[in-house]
């Protein structure tokens, strides 16, 4: 008898881990079917925010759900990406990411979250640097700009976008590069990095691409962090041509929490790949002053596991 109740107990389980199986395989197929959350991890007007706000209205279209943005800021992004690798892996909430600043950060300080814990879905944007002061400033050259950093050494100040970001990595690295003293300020994201920069609180920015653009009447860029010359600026030239050999940028895609099932990872990406590709959204981007791209789950898997060698080489060389 015991072995009988042991048998129909045993089958029952069986039979109970299948259909779990199938009911869990069978929601992921209709993935989704309800709101789905965007979080934005710096302020809202920033970049991460304008691309958000980009692509909301076709996300809703293409998921045939509405798709709110949430956002959680502090840590240069470190709050926001601490909180998606604790959110339910079930694919409705995730959140912009980018790179180098999921890398850095980990290497430098507790921030409560490890690279490989954000799952990356896609990559859509690139973001070239550039370095630039006030059109009122002094400064008109790069040679000016370093000859002044040498003369006082700590009083050149630059604002960034986030502590061990792509922007502080692009001051350290001018300042190896050099051989000056540099003041690095951080901001909680661009539009504030942009709006205490306009005042005057701060001597120089490496600024992304897009806010030099939409700021180009009140700055003079002196250079960018590029191996080619910035499309939407063919006369400033890139910091290589002027003897500082370096390149930096900030990619910004989306990532969902470790052990988000594949189905549902799948279905993400070709829902924003789609709208990456669209000429309209391509075309946007560009007359923000973005590089629009459309890297799928595998190959940004890849290129973060690249840079992640990367920066722990010029991580470890910029530490003082």
């Amino acid at each position: 008898m015991k072995k009988s109740i042991v048998a129909v107990l045993s089958v029952a389980m069986v039979l109970g881990v299948h259909f779990l199986q199938g009911q869990a395989i069978g929601q992921e197929k209709a993935f989704p079917t309800r709101q789905l959350t965007y979080v934005v991890c710096f302020d809202p007007g920033g970049q991460s925010d304008r691309g958000a706000r980009l692509y909301q209205p076709h996300l809703d279209k293409l998921f045939g759900q509405k798709v709110i943005i949430d956002y959680k800021v502090g840590g240069g992004g470190a709050l926001g990406w601490r909180e998606l690798t604790r959110a339910k892996p079930d694919g409705y909430t995730f959140a912009g990411f980018n790179i180098p600043h999921i890398i850095l950060q980990p290497l430098q300080q507790d921030v409560g979250y490890q690279t490989d814990q954000i799952v990356p879905v896609m990559i859509f944007q690139r973001t070239p640097l550039g370095l630039a002061v006030l059109n009122t400033s002094p400064i008109k050259t790069l040679q000016d700009f370093i000859d002044y950093a040498k003369k006082d050494p700590g009083a050149v100040s630059v604002g960034g976008s986030g502590s061990f970001s792509g922007y502080h990595m692009a001051t350290l690295r001018l300042e190896k590069l050099t051989g000056t003293k540099l003041t690095y300020v951080p901001f909680t994201g661009s539009a504030p990095q942009m709006t205490a920069f306009l005042g005057g609180h701060v001597t120089a920015v490496f600024g992304a691409s897009d806010d030099l653009t939409i700021h180009r009447d009140k700055l003079r860029i002196i250079g960018f962090a590029m191996n080619e010359r910035f499309p939407g600026f063919p006369d400033v030239p890139t910091l290589k041509e002027q003897g500082v050999d370096m390149a930096e940028a900030v990619d910004r895609g989306i990532a969902v929490p470790p052990g988000t099932p594949e189905p549902v990872i799948k279905k993400l990406e070709s829902v924003f790949i789609e709208v990456a590709k669209m000429p309209e959204v391509q075309a946007e981007m560009r007359n923000q002053g973005f590089l629009p791209v459309a890297v799928g789950h595998e190959e940004s898997k890849a290129y973060v596991a690249e840079m992640t060698k990367v920066y722990k080489e010029l991580a470890a060389g910029l530490k003082k």
